[in-house]
Parts: C-alpha cells; structure tokens; sequence
C-alpha cells in the first residue's frame, strides 16, 4: 500500500502510477490510500488499482489513525510506503506499525521546504525498514541532514518509460494546431503541479524577458494547482497572456512534451525531477534551475543549461540561446534521451522496490521463525506461520 496524500496530474504521482503499472503481480499487488480526495490520477487508475481515499478529513483528524489501521488490517498490507514527507509520512508508518504491517518504507522525491521531514516524522525512524532516495546527492541530505540512518537509506533513481516517452515529429505539428499557431513558431513548456515550490513565477519573468527578443515564442504551462490565479495575474501584468497558455491538467503529457523546442523548470527545490527525465526522454533540451540533484540529471552543455535558484534572467538566456540555434537543440536532445536510456529506465526502478520489499520481508521472515516466543509477536505470527518465501523472493 502507497500512502499519498492525494494523486494530482504531479511528477510524484505519475512516477508512482507508472511504477504501480510495471510491478511484477506475482511479487507485489499495489494498492493506493490517499488521505484526502483521489485527485485526477487517482480516479485515472481507479479501474486497474485499489484505492482508497477520504481517511483525513483535517489537519487535526486524529481519527485517521484508527482509519487507517483498520483499513490496512482488512486489506492484509505486508509493505507500506508512505510518498512524500508530511502527513502522510506520519500517520502511514504508525498506523502500519499498529497494524502489524511487516514492511515498513519511507519514500521522499525532495529536499526540503515545502516537504522537510521535520521533528515529528524524525521520531518515527526506529519504526521505519528504510528510507528511499531518488540520486546519490539526495541519498546524502537524507543521511546528512535529515539525520537518518546510512545503512537505512537506499538509493533508487527515478525511472522513465522511454517507448512513451520518445522523439515525435508529428507531436510538434499537433501541439500548435491546437494552439492555433504555425508550425515554425518555438514553444518552451514547464510542466510542474502549480505549487509555490515549484515557482512558476520565475518562468513567468523568464518568458517576459525572452519575449522581448523572442516575440513570436509560446510558453505552455501544464499542470494545475492553487497558485493558477496568481500565474495568470502575473501573465496579464507582464502583458504576455496572448503568448502564454496554461493548460491544465493533461493526460497526453508524452505528446505535449514532445512538442515542446525547450523544456524548463523553475523549481526552488527538487531532488531527481520525473519532468525533466520525460523532456530528455523526448530528445528535448532542458534548462532548469540547479537545485537538488537535478545536475544529475541535467548536464551543463550536454542535455541542456542550469542556471542558479530565482535567476530568471539567466534563465530567459540560456532558453534564448537554445532558440536561437536548431542544432544546438537537436544534439543536446539526442545527448538527453541517451543518457536516460542509460540510467534511467522504468524497469530499474520497479526491481528496485520491488528488491527492497521482499529483501526485508523475507529478512524479516526468517528472525520471526528463530525468534523466541516472547519477541515472535514482533511479527505479526499470521503472516508468517506457513507461509514460504514470496514468489520472486531474492531469498530463494
């Protein structure tokens, strides 16, 4: 069971539908609770997937707990895995432990604000197996400033599917018939949940400052969140609302993006962003800001261009010098889409977690059936009494 907060159309949520998708049936039956409403991606998935939602009905719901238990108890959940820090980080690992839950799995995709572990979720490490990183770098804060445990934290890097992810000549024709632009017109798109991390505001400037140059440039915005209101009145004071286009939450992210000359990202914190590993996929170059482990990913020269947190004119720069010359576009694509081919396939990751789990729960497994009596009920002794190793299992 993934605990989540909710599924909006955010690179979180799709990495973790896309994992869901991939896993092995015979080594792990995913199933999703979100706290509060499914959200778009939720409802998408209903159909292949258990999910669960409603459990939070507020800040102080205490009721949760007892919610979630009964509900982890009723589904016979051997692993959890709370995504993201926050709420969901808290009441998933206690109410697992309540629950008997034999794994129990803390997956982060950033480094702090707005998702900082923080005090309270710290004090939970002893009921936690491990503590998953998305990059080498973001393994590092988690032991160095996060303070967990180093024999704790693993590393398991971001997958892409790169068969729907590709270079597609056809997607840049659509993308600017539906926008009702020529085919030659240059397009920069962002796409990114409209939170306040993420800082769309930046791009914003950015696209005003290049515009001054790049008059006939489109920027597409996709995704939705709370900030769309304060994105569209930035839009309108900078007078470039005719040339930016916010569309939404979209399903066809694979085809937009392909669309796009260049792809940026404005984020004030990440750790290995699912987006930008999509962009390169598509042969599209990317410039971003360089935070987190994003220049593990990003290659300065190679796959694109990081300029500095809240620099949005470098930022309109190093997008400017990417419009203005093709080939330049074209080589870094190509470089971006090899690099994550190597090192980012969807299928790594899926064996990672899936690795993971049933290393621990065979681990696990076998101390429960040594263990004296009086430290068996450590383990729940239903899961265990009878049972063989997992099919799949690395123990075999």
């Amino acid at each position: 069971m993934f605990v989540i907060t909710s599924m909006p159309v955010g690179g979180a949520e799709t990495l973790l539908v896309n994992l869901m998708r991939r896993m092995d049936r015979d080594v792990m039956v995913p199933e999703v609770a979100c706290l509060k409403e499914a959200g778009p991606l939720g409802e998408a998935i209903g159909a292949e997937f258990a999910v669960h939602t409603d459990l939070l009905s507020g800040k102080y719901d205490l009721r949760v707990l007892p919610r979630l238990v009964r509900l982890m108890r009723q589904r016979r959940i051997d692993v959890v895995v709370t995504v993201g820090a926050g709420d969901k980080m808290f009441w998933g690992r206690i109410a697992a432990k309540v629950a008997g839950v034999p794994v129990i799995v803390s997956a982060l995709h950033s480094t702090g604000w707005p998702d900082g572990v923080g005090r309270l979720n710290r004090m939970l490490t002893p009921l936690t197996d491990a503590f998953i990183a998305v990059a080498d770098s973001h393994g590092d804060f988690l032991r160095d400033f996060e303070g967990f445990p180093g024999e704790k934290v693993r590393v398991i890097r971001n997958g892409i599917d790169c068969n729907r992810f590709s270079p597609s000549a056809g997607s840049r024709r659509e993308l600017r018939d539906e926008l009702g632009l020529a085919e030659e017109t240059p397009i920069v798109g962002i796409v990114a949940a409209l939170r306040s991390e993420k800082n769309h505001a930046m791009f914003v400037r950015a696209a005003a400052k290049a515009s001054e140059r790049f008059s006939n440039a489109h920027w597409v915005i996709i995704g939705d969140g709370p900030q769309r209101p304060a994105i569209e009145d930035l839009c309108d004071r900078y007078g470039i609302s005719d040339h930016v286009h916010l569309l939404g939450t979209r399903h066809d992210t694979p085809k937009l993006v392909a669309g796009f000359d260049v792809f940026a990202l404005s984020s004030l914190n990440e750790a290995s962003p699912v987006s930008i590993l999509e962009a390169m996929a598509c042969g599209v170059p990317v410039v971003a800001t360089d935070v987190g482990s994003v220049c593990e990913s990003v290659i300065e020269g190679v796959s694109g261009h990081l300029v500095a947190s809240e620099d949005a004119t470098g930022l309109a720069q190093a997008i400017g010098r990417l419009l203005e010359d093709p080939q330049k576009r074209r080589t870094m694509g190509e470089s971006g889409r090899r690099q994550v081919i190597a090192t980012g396939s969807l299928e790594a990751m899926v064996e990672g977690y899936q690795a993971l789990a049933t290393q621990i729960y065979d681990a696990k497994a076998e101390k429960a059936k040594t263990a004296r009596p009086e430290r068996a009920r450590d383990f729940p002794a239903e899961r265990i009494a009878g049972l063989p190793l997992r099919k799949g299992s690395l123990s075999k």
